[in-house]
């Protein structure tokens, strides 16, 4: 996964859904804070689909804990030839947490597997300029740049979009979108502003963040937004 254009992922724990997402998906986000043995669904993986790797800390709104050992298993699954991309968080490659999460991104760089520096916020959406500053940083350490924020009102959304265009047209890979019921249609609408990654479920009930829509729905969804582009 390069993300030179607009790539939808199969969010998911069990990489066992990945036949039911080829029709709509690009690739698959393991989210192994999530999954059950997730080195062990890798090592049984032979699926069409590129997988996202992504072990979320609990700071930032996943369930693994915060160690070493959390960083020792995201680059174990870099070893997996399926694995072609990873998620790690702003906060932990920038060297604010007690564990170095640059190690897994130089293991990323030697097996020519993209990075994917995100960062969140549960609480409400920045403005246009720090969510902007916030991407800018996010891109100078990895490949992509990703930021989700909740949206209370339009103008959230407006302001994550406007941060989206202007870090684009900057020349910046960026992903973006908003959770919550306001923001739900950020997921549809950021492709067309310059964001390269969506993420929904295969199933609407097993979502792994506020707002998702199903599958099938986003892909048909941006579709059209980009043909009418």
């Amino acid at each position: 996964m390069n993300f030179e254009s607009f790539t939808l992922l199969a969010a998911t724990d069990d990489l066992s859904v990945e036949p039911e997402g080829r029709a709509h998906a690009d690739g698959v986000e393991l989210r192994m804070d999530f999954a059950d043995d997730p080195l062990a669904q890798l090592d049984a993986y032979d699926g069409e689909l590129p997988v996202l790797v992504t072990n979320r800390v609990e700071w930032e709104g996943g369930e693994a804990p915060d160690s070493a050992d959390r960083l020792d298993t995201l680059e174990r699954a870099l070893g997996y030839d399926a694995v072609t991309a990873v998620d790690l968080e702003l906060a932990a490659v920038s060297g604010a947490g007690e564990y170095d999460a640059g190690r897994v991104v130089d293991a990323a760089r030697d097996r020519g597997v993209s990075v994917v520096v995100s960062t969140h916020d549960f609480e409400s959406t920045p403005e246009r300029a720090d969510i902007a500053e916030r991407l800018e940083r996010a891109c100078s350490y990895g490949d992509v740049g990703k930021m989700a924020s909740t949206a209370h009102s339009p103008d959230d959304v407006l302001a994550m979009l406007g941060a989206t265009r202007d870090r684009t047209a900057a020349g910046d890979t960026v992903a973006t979108m908003c959770m919550g019921a306001a923001g739900r249609h950020s997921r549809a609408v950021a492709p067309v502003y310059g964001s390269r990654i969506g993420y929904a479920p295969v199933d609407p009930a097993d979502a792994t963040a506020p707002g998702q829509y199903d599958l099938a729905t986003l892909r048909s969804l941006v579709t059209q937004l980009q043909r009418e582009g």
